[in-house]
């Protein structure tokens, strides 16, 4: 089993992960993540390193300093100083789908109860510093989904076609793996129809894949390379050539700094944004078996980079720059299963709380008994098949 130190019980003492481990590690590993990235996403490498006089190590304050509330792009979110972005608002809200339905999902949960927790339930908005609707603060490609399933009637399971293609169903697929820990073909599966609701071609496939990969680094005894290799395995087209292509340059790296220019050279054959993330090429966020969204292989390939190890993989997503937060949410919600809470620094997950104004172990601890729950009515359903198929095959 992948073991963690008791600092309790001395330091050459080991203990088995349990299951609230690593869904408290994946959870406010990928909140924390976000967290770091927010106010450096969009920049470059270089920029990054000149505006913050070298790389980022930590939670860092607003790229405009003082006048983030007038500066475009950024206006009027308060990127910085811990404060999460819609990755973790979009990430509790589906834990908050799963305490209500306690069991699998599909994309009519999305449309029973994501939308109405979106369009109808104020909550605190960190970047906003005020209390809203967290429809107001999500991207155009989320409130796609309350436009086609409010407003449209769309059939839920196609909603997702004709939005543009982005990272924005991946970036909050962490649960889904979760509630399929140690199961990635149950999570892929599971997270293709939750993402049918939001997202089509290689952004839903984005989602059944990074479902997959926190589903695998939950099981006893995996490792990066191992969580890579079921990556591989269920991913599809233009996804899985990705994935492939970036990781066969990370594994060559053992510092984030060498690999920042290798990994955007490997992955930019597939990525329909182009060099300027600020100013996407024409092509960008259409459908294609051929491309894939940036964020998941890169997420993957700083995960090769850092080892597994959490400081590392969230350090290296957030210092490559561009869609940084929800690189980071997704290396940090993989690190942070594979090792469990101990791996995320505390004293950057009590900067987030506080300043966001967030308990992060609350949809952990909520998740962590829906994914229980689960498992029970998947055991009773798997011992009824056994029964019935049992029955129907005949004595041999």
């Amino acid at each position: 089993m992948t073991p963690k130190t008791s600092t309790a019980a001395g330091p050459d003492t080991v203990t088995a992960l349990t299951l609230d481990d690593r869904v408290t590690g994946a959870l406010v590993g990928a909140a924390v993540g976000d967290a770091l990235g927010g106010p450096v996403e969009g920049w470059t490498p270089e920029q990054i390193a000149e505006r913050h006089g070298g790389r980022v190590t930590g939670v860092v304050g607003p790229w405009y300093g003082d006048d983030w509330r007038t500066a475009r792009p950024i206006a009027p979110y308060h990127k910085g100083d811990g404060h999460v972005t819609d990755d973790t608002l979009m990430t509790h809200a589906l834990v908050r789908v799963y305490e209500a339905v306690r069991d699998h999902l599909d994309a009519y949960a999305v449309a029973d109860h994501l939308v109405p927790d979106l369009m109808s339930r104020p909550r605190w908005i960190p970047e906003l510093e005020a209390e809203a609707l967290p429809l107001q603060r999500i991207f155009l490609a989320e409130k796609w989904i309350v436009t086609r399933l409010h407003y449209g009637h769309a059939d839920p399971r196609e909603a997702g076609t004709g939005n543009i293609v982005n990272c924005g169903a991946a970036m909050y697929m962490a649960p889904v793996g979760l509630v399929n820990a140690a199961r990635p073909e149950a999570a892929y599966a599971e997270a293709l129809d939750v993402a049918g609701a939001h997202q089509s071609s290689y952004g839903r496939e984005a989602a059944g894949v990074l479902a997959a990969a926190v589903a695998a680094a939950c099981a006893p005894g995996a490792t990066p390379a191992s969580v890579v290799e079921t990556c591989l395995a269920l991913a599809k087209d233009g996804t899985r050539t990705a994935i492939e292509a970036v990781c066969e340059v990370a594994v060559r790296h053992q510092d984030f700094e060498s690999a920042l220019g290798p990994l955007r050279a490997a992955v930019a054959p597939f990525d329909t944004m182009g060099p300027h993330y600020r100013d996407p090429s024409l092509g960008a966020r259409r459908p294609s078996r051929l491309h894939a969204i940036e964020e998941l292989p890169i997420a993957l390939g700083m995960l090769l980079v850092g080892g597994g190890d959490y400081r590392r993989t969230v350090l290296g997503a957030v210092n490559y720059g561009r869609d940084c937060d929800s690189i980071a949410t997704m290396g940090g919600a993989i690190a942070g299963a594979l090792h469990g809470e101990a791996a995320v620094p505390g004293a950057w997950a009590k900067t987030v709380a506080d300043a966001s104004r967030l308990d992060l172990h609350a949809p952990a601890r909520a998740l962590a008994e829906v994914a229980r729950e689960v498992f029970v009515r998947d055991t009773a359903r798997r011992r009824a098949q056994d029964a019935a198929f049992a029955e129907l095959a005949g004595p041999r």
